[in-house]
């Protein structure tokens, strides 16, 4: 009996003995990843959570594909130059069917788009302020889409027909302003929505951010860009039911039309002498008059030439399949020329111009 327990004893210290350095292996290795994932883990979660946070962005950030441009037509007003020139020969060559309004059929800018542009291209002579001539630009447009349909509107001619303070601001220019770039807009807009809800399109249209702030010196045009600001606004929220997107774009300042023309300013300024009470005249100063109408050329000579920037977002307005309702280039344009609001005590800065007593 002793040998058997002996015997037993003998073999059961020898199989746990020999198990002994294992465990203990295994013990040490199992410490070992532990202190190791204790030490990484924080690591590795924070590449885990910055590589997902990275995949989400690109996800939210990645610029949506564009619509396609095949068979679709574009109206665009005031073509002569400026943005509306520029824009019109971007579609084109980008594939759209083209109606660009011109003031002057035989102008230069008409004569480039004729020459520089596809036979997609279709010039009319429109002056938005004459009802008679955009029904019949209405008629050559239907006549010349067919079965096609008017994909978008681009509001974008406009005037500015005056400088100087608000007081000095002559009635004619105030209405003028209004005329085009209020009335006029809104009749092409009128008469162009029968389409452009068949085809569940675009407006675009071209503001300026002096519809959105006051800027001294700009009261006529101001007003009447304000006034547009609000018409398309209320548009953008009753066509929405139509499917019908509607953008408005502010550009800064740009070279465009007649803004660095040095006898157009000149005889803005004449015009202005000529129709000023000899009183008003008087209490400003003549002085005062052309020192405004000198920050004006300058300011124009330093407004950006490259139109680019507010023809890239014309053109997203157009294909992106969720445009923005507003656009502002401001932050694009080396160009820019910032106006505080007018605040208690005037506006501060170079428009801030002193007026000797009398």
């Amino acid at each position: 009996m002793s040998v058997f327990v002996g015997s037993t004893l003998k073999k059961f210290l020898a199989t746990h003995v020999s198990v002994v350095p294992s465990l203990v292996a295994w013990l040490g290795a199992t410490l070992l990843v532990e202190r190791l994932c204790a030490m990484c883990m924080p690591a590795v979660l924070a590449l885990v959570v910055f590589c997902a946070t990275c995949w989400f962005y690109s996800l939210w950030a990645a610029p949506p594909s564009l619509l396609p441009v095949e068979g679709k037509a574009v109206f665009i007003t005031g073509c002569d130059s400026g943005f509306g020139h520029a824009t019109a020969r971007r579609l084109d060559a980008m594939g759209f069917h083209v109606f660009a309004t011109v003031l002057d059929a035989d102008g230069e800018g008409a004569r480039r788009l004729k020459s520089t542009c596809s036979p997609r291209l279709t010039l009319l002579q429109v002056d938005i302020t004459q009802p008679q001539q955009v029904q019949q630009a209405l008629l050559n447009t239907k006549a010349k889409l067919g079965m096609k349909g008017l994909w978008a509107l681009v509001n974008n001619a406009g005037v500015c027909v005056n400088f100087g303070d608000a007081e000095l601001s002559l009635m004619s220019n105030y209405r003028g302003c209004m005329e085009v770039n209020f009335f006029g807009t809104i009749y092409v807009t009128k008469t162009l929505l029968p389409l452009l809800r068949q085809s569940k399109g675009r407006i675009v249209t071209i503001s300026s951010p002096s519809g959105e702030q006051p800027f001294p010196c700009l009261a006529s045009y101001g007003a009447s860009k304000a006034a547009l600001n609000l018409f398309i606004n209320t548009l953008r929220h009753e066509l929405e039911p139509w499917g019908v997107k509607v953008s408005t774009i502010l550009p800064s300042a740009f070279k465009t039309g007649q803004s660095s023309n040095t006898e157009y300013w000149e005889k803005q300024y004449q015009h202005l002498l000529q129709n000023l009470s000899p009183s008003l005249l008087e209490e400003y100063g003549e002085d005062y008059v052309m020192e405004t109408k000198n920050l004006f050329q300058n300011h124009a000579k330093s407004a950006n030439e490259d139109l680019s920037p507010v023809v890239n977002t014309i053109v997203e307005a157009l294909l992106s399949p969720q445009p923005q309702h507003i656009s502002s280039n401001e932050n694009e344009s080396p160009g820019h020329f910032e106006v505080p609001p007018v605040m208690d005590g005037g506006t501060p800065g170079i428009w801030a111009k002193p007026i000797d007593s009398q």
